[in-house]
């Protein structure tokens, strides 16, 4: 197996994550013309979503996109 760690750059992985996170939320029902909005709304409430939270891993994105369905309805489909 190729070790890649010293051939990725932060700029293509920030590029890749940002799209990981625009498929993530297209598929969690987003409308495809919201998604950059979508992304922006996410980052600045994941504190808010998660201030009570126990919950740790992918529960915790879950729960952000949870959290989003319930208070920024307009982004769905």
């Amino acid at each position: 197996m190729k070790d890649y760690e010293n051939e990725i750059t932060l700029e293509e992985m920030s590029y890749e994550l940002d799209l990981m996170m625009q498929g993530m939320l297209y598929f969690a029902g987003v409308k495809k013309d919201r998604l950059l909005d979508a992304c922006d709304i996410y980052i600045e409430n994941i504190d808010n979503a998660l201030e009570n939270s126990k919950s740790e891993g992918v529960d915790e994105i879950i729960e952000a996109v949870e959290f989003m369905k319930k208070n920024f309805k307009e982004l769905f489909k």
